[in-house]
Formats: structure tokens, C-alpha cells, sequence
């Protein structure tokens, strides 16, 4: 996910966006707990992809 894109987007959209993130977050982890992971660099996609969301929603609510 681009910064450009996560700029877009209103700040309820981005919180959804964020709860989908976490939920994924979660399951990649049981899946590299029980060596069932296929895709392994996923878990650091979604884990930057999380702060991205988390700045862009700070900033939004900072200049609000």
C-alpha cells in the first residue's frame, strides 16, 4: 500500500483498513508459530503498512 493511497482515504475508511491489517497481522503469526506461512515477507508488508495508517490517521486528527 502506497502513502499517496493511505492519503486518500477518509479517516473511517482508514480505520477499517486498519482492524482488516491487525486481523491479518494476527493470523500470519499463527502462521509462522505452526511453519505454515507461505508468503514470509507479508508479515513486514502489513507490519509497515500499520504504521503508515496509524501516521497518516494521527496527522489527519492533529490538523482537524
Amino acid at each position: 500500500m502506497k502513502i499517496a493511497d493511505v492519503r486518500g482515504l477518509t479517516p473511517d475508511q482508514l480505520a477499517e483498513t486498519l482492524l482488516n491489517l491487525k486481523k491479518e497481522q494476527f493470523n500470519l503469526r499463527f502462521q509462522a508459530a505452526t511453519g505454515q506461512v507461505e508468503k514470509t515477507h507479508r508479515s513486514s508488508e502489513v507490519r509497515r503498512d500499520i504504521a503508515r495508517i496509524k501516521t497518516v490517521l494521527r496527522t489527519k486528527q492533529a490538523t482537524a
